[in-house]
């Protein structure tokens, strides 16, 4: 667990994040905005490399933000701002970024069309977006292990909660191009995902996240589930950690240009 009680996303992640921070190529003048930053690994890597520009994170965790800021301060990060709000309305200075960056942080958007249309209209034109997101579930194991260990019928996320919503290439650079953005492209990013270094801290991890509380709460034998859960952490577990295997897309678009009248 990462201080505070918050899921430690940061190393989850941390062969994906290597990619995203290299395919992000943040220029040292950039105005960048960091949608869904959580506690701001991402944000405070985009400020070290915009050395002379900025980098605004936003996200919806008063506590993850916290976290960030204090981070942010103990670093010595002078152009970095957080800010508490739903990125997918929040009125944006318009065409002010050079680059939007989101590691797993836009796939909850209730309407993604308006969401990314939202995006757009704060970016510049030509500016750069890049996404992490997660491919289909059948893909992540860390989704569909957990779920069957715990039901064996695990049910559909709830509105809103999907994970999985931009997994479909097809679906997501036709939301993408109808909210203003062009050169849609998809890399693979084919990496595991750390749950902890032991089978235990991992459980404690899994047990902060609300899919599988809300599993855990309506499994038909929640001692019984408890115990699966356990098992299949303790046979994940290998000497340097926990691991799951997992895919994702890093998506790349540009803000389409403004037509010339």
């Amino acid at each position: 667990m990462a201080p505070g009680g918050l899921f430690d996303y940061d190393a989850e992640v941390a062969p994906h994040n290597r990619r995203f921070r290299e395919v992000a190529a943040v220029g040292a003048q950039d105005r960048v905005l960091d949608v869904g930053c959580g506690t701001g690994q991402s944000t405070r890597e985009a400020a070290r490399a915009a050395a002379a520009g900025s980098v605004l994170g936003v996200d919806l965790s008063a506590p993850a933000l916290e976290q960030a800021r204090r981070l942010t301060e103990d670093e010595g990060l002078g152009n970095v701002a957080y800010l508490r709000a739903d990125a997918a309305a929040h009125e944006f200075a318009q065409a002010h970024f050079d680059l939007c960056l989101s590691r797993f942080g836009t796939m909850f958007f209730p309407d993604p069309v308006a969401a990314f249309t939202n995006l757009a209209h704060a970016l510049r034109p030509a500016a750069r977006l890049v996404l992490l997101v997660w491919q289909d579930r059948e893909r992540n194991e860390w989704a569909t292990a957990v779920d069957e260990a715990i039901t064996r019928t695990p049910p559909p996320p709830r509105p809103g909660e999907d994970p999985f919503a931009l997994a479909d290439p097809a679906t997501t650079e036709r939301i993408l191009t109808t909210a203003g953005f062009t050169d849609v492209a998809f890399t693979d990013v084919h990496e595991p995902v750390y749950y902890g270094p032991d089978a235990a801290v991992a459980y404690d991890m899994v047990l902060s996240l609300r899919r599988p509380q809300q599993l855990l709460a309506h499994a038909d034998a929640g001692d019984e589930a408890r115990r699966r859960l356990r098992a299949l952490l303790g046979a994940r577990e290998r000497g340097e950690g926990v691991y799951f295997d997992s895919r994702a897309w890093l998506v790349t678009a540009e803000r389409r240009a403004a037509r010339v009248r």
